[in-house]
């Protein structure tokens, strides 16, 4: 059975772009928890749009190599309903992690080659998030959001269950390629839809879903 690809809409730090996003029909909307990103939502914004949009969308909240007792404090805070982590997390501590929030967890991974990919399937989370290894030290440290893509062939051999979400570097303009080449479970996008980072445009934002429902995902929902 075929299915709409679902849309991961990350980076949000406003609630107005939460609300146009899922408008839109965005499946899950993605708010960076971590410090060091130019991306960071405030706790209290991220309260305003958990409170407005966990009936319509799967709240996410983005951590990177954060302590478990933080990730389920905030996660019951905010009442997330996936916690995805970008950070060196390894499979014991993403269990952890699921147990104490009782939310879904999506393990992020970089992938530069084939190797990253395989490695990625010792993680039995509910979803894999498939993102590009950074080209550089400084844009490493933001661990996601860089705008760059990686060799989406080197998923031509992906055997692995986990529902995979694409990312990286995702824009209105390469989304469906993408998504003809790949058939994700979903795609991520932040850097690709912004005017700003963490302040969305809202042409390219309906372009990308435009681009989207154009194409299909051989994944069952």
């Amino acid at each position: 059975m075929q299915s709409q690809t679902k849309v991961k809409i990350c980076g949000i730090t406003r609630l107005s772009d939460a609300e146009l996003a899922v408008e839109l029909g965005a499946w899950a909307i993605g708010m960076v928890l971590y410090e060091r990103s130019p991306r960071r939502c405030s706790l209290p914004e991220a309260q305003r749009i958990s409170r407005a949009l966990r009936r319509r969308a799967e709240i996410v909240g983005v951590f990177v190599n954060e302590s478990l007792e933080r990730i389920a404090a905030v996660a019951e805070e905010l009442q997330l309903t996936i916690v995805q982590l970008h950070g060196d997390e390894g499979p014991s501590f993403c269990a952890e992690v699921a147990r104490r929030t009782g939310a879904k967890v999506c393990k992020a991974a970089q992938i530069a080659d084939a190797g990253d990919v395989r490695d990625i399937e010792r993680f039995h989370v509910d979803y894999h998030l498939l993102d590009a290894r950074a080209s550089s030290a400084a844009r490493a440290e933001l661990r996601g959001g860089t705008g760059e893509t990686f060799d989406w062939s080197l998923l031509a051999g992906r055997r692995c269950k986990v529902p995979m979400l694409l990312s990286g570097g995702l824009a209105p303009e390469n989304v469906a390629e993408a998504i003809e080449l790949v058939h994700p479970f979903g795609v991520d996008t932040a850097s690709g839809i912004e005017r700003a980072p963490g302040i969305k445009d809202e042409g390219r934002l309906r372009d990308f879903f435009a681009a989207v429902n154009g194409t299909r995902s051989e994944l069952a929902a």
